[in-house]
């Protein structure tokens, strides 16, 4: 399908596409990699009125490190992240992740950013910058602030995004213990269930995607983990009135699905 008319800008700065979604408001959307928007536009689930292209934004496609952490910027391809020595050396399981993401088409054009603001909820990301503890930085007219992952996502589609706001980088924490596990969809490749799991000397931090409507840090898990019990198996407790259930799996299964995957990561 075609999408509907749109005005279409490249934005040569950060401070420029604030200052475009402050005047457009909800009429805008960003663009980036396009792979969430361009789908959702062209079946006219999104419709708007301005595009505003961060694509081209001058340090928003860098990965480097800082002292004890590794910064993504939001530009960068799942591809970048697979390819990146960087971040398989002190943060595989990014790449782990992100070498699970759709097909290399979608990894060459798809952006970290893009998929963090769109929260879809079978997305990968979330999943992983939860167990990981990362901090998403984010820019406004008001300024940058730091949104740690376990405040980000808020519901299915939806994040604490202000309108203004641009997601401008990742901040993660080095990670010497890392594995992500995933279920997916034969067709589009998107996680029925997504789990990754960090491990730090005795303790774990467990991150779940696709199983609830939004992603969640499994901290009955953690905690059971602790204490040496079957850990995997309080894998959906607390979210069980938020499981989701489509013609890929039901809650039931779903439930049994976030179980299995959560032990053979912590296994891993």
């Amino acid at each position: 399908m075609i999408p509907a008319k749109f005005d279409y800008i490249k934005a040569s700065s950060l401070s420029e596409a604030i200052g475009l979604l402050d005047k457009h408001g909800d009429d805008a959307k960003l663009l980036s990699g396009g792979h969430s928007l361009i789908p959702a536009m062209k079946l006219r689930l999104s419709r708007p009125e301005v595009l505003i292209d961060i694509s081209g934004i001058s340090g928003m496609n860098s990965i480097s490190e800082e002292g004890d952490e590794i910064v993504i910027g939001a530009n960068c391809t799942h591809a970048a992240i697979v390819n990146s020595d960087l971040v398989n050396n002190k943060l595989n399981i990014l790449a782990q992740t992100a070498k699970c993401i759709g097909d290399i088409q979608v990894r060459n054009r798809g952006t970290i950013g893009g998929s963090l603001a769109h929260a879809d909820p079978a997305a990968d990301y979330p999943a992983t910058v939860l167990a990981c503890d990362a901090n998403i930085v984010v820019e406004g007219k008001n300024g940058s602030r730091n949104i740690a992952a376990t405040d980000f996502f808020l519901g299915i589609f939806t994040t604490a995004l202000e309108e203004d706001e641009i997601i401008t980088s990742i901040r993660f924490p080095k990670v010497a213990n890392g594995n992500y596990q995933k279920f997916f969809q034969s067709a589009s490749r998107f996680a029925v269930v997504g789990i990754a799991a960090v491990k730090e000397g005795n303790s774990v931090k467990v991150g779940v995607t696709g199983v609830a409507g939004t992603p969640y840090r499994a901290t009955a898990v953690e905690n059971a983990y602790i204490g040496n019990s079957d850990a995997a198996s309080h894998a959906v407790d607390g979210v069980e009135d938020d499981l989701m259930s489509d013609h890929f799996a039901n809650e039931e299964y779903r439930a049994h699905l976030a179980k299995v995957y959560v032990k053979k990561a912590l296994e891993a």
